[in-house]
């Protein structure tokens, strides 16, 4: 709870230690959550990495000896499968690892990378068949046609689409605020 919110609960007369311990059972029972996928994926990613998935996509990709930026293709198409059907927790947690030997192997910005596919899972969550952002709004607004939906979500689905490419040929755009932020030394 933010101070603002603390304060308005004292001043409607809604805060009660009931609605705090409550709120406090949440939070454990979301942070414990979040603590189990993260030592289950970093369990998962240490045994792929011990079996020698990341460096054997590696070697393959690489011994494919194609353009770096068509391998940075095949990622962010194989990120925007998944972003079809999964939340950003698990393509973070468990897919980045695999494709982080790669991305640096290929001498990619890290930085510019995070923000690819960033914008590459946002672009994935407003695209069909799956659309999740499209049921989340369906949710909000029943009485709207899904179909409606679809139609206004893919004028922003070209924005972004036009805003990766964008970052990918001008990666300026995407790093100029954090080397102004960070400069290095």
């Amino acid at each position: 709870m933010h101070l603002d919110q603390f304060l308005l609960a004292v001043a409607y007369k809604k805060f009660t230690y009931k609605g705090l311990k409550e709120a406090m059972i949440k939070t454990l029972e979301i942070t414990a959550l979040i603590m189990f996928l993260v030592a289950a994926s970093n369990f998962f990613g240490a045994v792929f990495s011990k079996l020698g998935t990341p460096s054997l996509l590696t070697d393959y990709l690489l011994g494919l000896e194609i353009n770096k930026y068509w391998v940075l293709a095949i990622m962010m198409a194989v990120i925007f499968l998944l972003g079809w059907p999964l939340e950003w927790v698990p393509i973070v947690l468990i897919v980045l690892p695999i494709l982080l030997p790669l991305v640096q192997e290929l001498g990619f910005n890290l930085t510019w990378f995070a923000i690819l596919v960033a914008v590459n899972l946002q672009t994935a969550w407003l695209s069909p068949p799956v659309a999740l952002s499209a049921y989340f709004l369906k949710g909000v607004v029943p009485q709207w046609d899904l179909k409606d939906i679809y139609l206004g979500m893919m004028q922003f689905m070209v924005i972004q689409v036009i805003g990766l490419i964008l970052i990918i040929i001008f990666p300026q755009i995407a790093l100029w605020l954090p080397s102004v932020m960070y400069p290095s030394p």
